[in-house]
């Protein structure tokens, strides 16, 4: 009687330890998804959602997981906190060129191009008297809010430092660059341009220096600044190299400089990308015809064709072709 009843309890215990495996592990499929891991620019993040959606639909079987954050934060998180990933785009090619070549990254596409603008909303304070000319009369108002993003982070906010010093040239307004850094306090400005959106929503600023792309896909109105000071024109490139601002370097307490230039977006593999292959597929998509599309309808012109720099003969076959280069 004994042997049978511990031979009942056994095949129950073992019943039990199977079935608590199977109802707490998670299934398993033949041919899961692959994985592939993207840190890209806020500015970045509407064309890159769509981006992703037209890739799974050309690649059913991979899994994209799109990481927003400033251009130098996403650079920051490969260097320092040695987070993999698998292709990192950034709202400035030179942050690549600075920050990841020649370490973690061997080579660099130029992709795509923008402006700098000021975001408003209908109900921000004189939002009827803004005008290119005018604009920084406006902001220096008693009352009025304005925001950018931290230099230190994000491409935009050291945009936003080199328009202000192009437009006390510009506009001939003596001391007009500290008027503006002295107006904006520190609770105006945040990690990444697209963080300062939902308080220009809720009404707690009433300006915000953004790329103009951002502007449009939010569908919110904006000044569009002179070509002279916008950062977008070839043309004035000598003019955009007067300004330059300082902000952090490669290791904690160093410094590099940043002059004015042309706004350009820059794409790049990591060496240590976990999921290589794929990563080529889906920067050969981001730069190809279709990516060029998707980028040219949110507001940010695609350079045609990509321009590639850095170590060429480590560009792989399937991007070299799309691209050219020095």
């Amino acid at each position: 009687m004994y042997k049978a009843y511990s031979w009942v309890t056994s095949c129950l215990m073992a019943f039990t330890v199977f079935t608590s495996l199977v109802i707490l592990s998670p299934p398993r499929y033949a041919g899961a998804a692959e994985k592939l891991v993207v840190f890209h620019a806020g500015s970045l993040a509407i064309p890159f959602k769509e981006m992703k959606e037209r890739f799974v639909s050309h690649h059913p079987d991979v899994e994209i997981f799109l990481e927003a954050a400033g251009s130098r934060t996403c650079a920051r998180k490969i260097t320092d906190l040695k987070r993999p990933c698998d292709v990192m785009a950034s709202a400035d090619y030179t942050v690549i060129e600075s920050l990841l070549i020649p370490d973690y990254a061997d080579w660099n596409i130029s992709f795509a191009t923008n402006e700098m603008a000021i975001m408003y909303r209908p109900e921000s304070k004189f939002s009827k008297e803004i005008t290119p000319d005018n604009w920084y009369r406006i902001l220096l108002r008693d009352g009025v809010e304005y925001g950018h993003s931290d230099p230190n982070s994000d491409p935009c906010g050291y945009r936003t430092m080199l328009v202000w010093q192009l437009a006390e040239r510009y506009y001939g307004v003596q001391s007009l660059y500290q008027q503006l850094i002295d107006h904006c306090p520190p609770k105006n400005i945040r990690p990444k341009e697209t963080d300062l959106i939902a308080i220009l929503e809720a009404g707690q600023i009433d300006y915000l220096f953004i790329y103009r792309s951002v502007c449009e896909q939010h569908q919110m109105p904006f000044v569009a600044l002179p070509k002279h000071i916008n950062l977008q024109s070839v043309r004035f490139e000598a003019f955009y190299k007067e300004a330059k601002i300082k902000i952090s370097g490669k290791k904690p307490g160093t410094s590099i400089e940043k002059a004015g230039k042309p706004m350009v977006y820059g794409i790049t593999i990591p060496k240590n990308a976990p999921n290589r292959d794929m990563a080529v597929q889906f920067v050969a998509f981001v730069v190809g015809p279709e990516g060029q599309e998707i980028m040219r309808h949110n507001g940010q012109p695609p350079i045609v064709p990509p321009q590639a720099t850095g170590k060429i003969d480590h560009l792989p076959p399937q991007l070299l072709k799309r691209t050219q280069t020095e």
